[in-house]
């Protein structure tokens, strides 16, 4: 455990102290209470009481809220994948394999991660921004006198909707992805839809649809926890917000990306 003297000095700024040492000390430090949050947020979930309308709300702002912008990217993306796919497919004769190439590439890849990253942007943002506002504006330290966790009031109920959701969300991506692949190859390619949709269920396995479902449920853990880290630290008043938006954005994106290279090595390997 790092000396309170340092906690108070990391939470005034450093005061100048910009060494080497500093910043890995302040690193360890961020990592450390990051990882004691996400324990305790998600041993709530086994505690009583469970704010079920609050994880409601939240199921409501990030599902609903995120979904026209998840569906166009979905539907974008399956487009290019289309267009790509069919002229690289084509070289070798093999452009009834279009269907395949584009949802596996979903699936597998392009799916869960630019739906997570969509998700990211607009709901760890967000939720950095409002817990940044409460903290500035001292209202998580109100919830603590009046006896009111903070974590299982605002945390918990958040990562719990964001783990129910996602994985929703990428499969309307997945499939909303595979209709926008098939628009381009029917209506501006010209290959006939009995060769799209068939290449498209028949070549996709079982353990891709498996290895594409896992990605969401840890990438929603990166999106919820490190949206409400953030947005707990943040110092400085309305400045302060804005630099924790901005950093809840940035980590919640590198460890997406991070966690997709991990999954897809575990299921590669095995």
């Amino acid at each position: 455990m790092l000396p309170s003297e340092f906690k108070a000095e990391v939470a005034r700024g450093g005061n100048g102290l910009y060494s080497l040492e500093f910043e890995l000390k302040r690193m360890v430090l961020a990592v450390q209470e990051f990882m004691v949050m996400s324990g305790r947020a998600i041993a709530n979930i086994f505690r009583r009481p469970h704010y079920w309308s609050d994880v409601l709300a939240q199921m409501d702002i990030i599902g609903v809220g995120s979904f026209p912008i998840v569906a166009l990217t979905g539907f974008f993306s399956g487009a290019v994948l289309a267009l790509q796919m069919y002229d690289t497919l084509a070289t070798f004769g093999a452009t009834a394999k279009t269907g395949t190439m584009v949802s596996a590439s979903l699936v597998l890849q392009m799916g869960p991660v630019l739906t997570a990253l969509m998700v990211a942007g607009r709901n760890s943002a967000g939720i950095a921004s409002e817990l940044g506002s409460m903290t500035v504006t001292e209202q998580i330290d109100a919830m603590r006198a009046l006896g009111t966790d903070p974590l299982k009031k605002l945390v918990t109920p958040r990562l719990l909707a964001t783990v129910v959701v996602l994985p929703l969300l990428t499969i309307i991506a997945d499939l909303v992805g595979v209709c926008g692949g098939f628009v381009i190859s029917y209506f501006v390619m010209r290959l006939s839809a009995t060769q799209y949709w068939t290449s498209t269920y028949r070549d996709l396995a079982l353990e891709d649809v498996a290895h594409g479902l896992t990605k969401p449920f840890a990438f929603a853990f990166a999106v919820a926890l490190v949206g409400c880290y953030y947005g707990l630290r943040t110092r400085g008043g309305t400045q302060g917000v804005g630099r924790s938006t901005t950093q809840a954005v940035v980590a919640a994106s590198i460890l997406i990306l991070a966690l997709n290279l991990l999954i897809t090595k575990i299921f590669v390997r095995t």
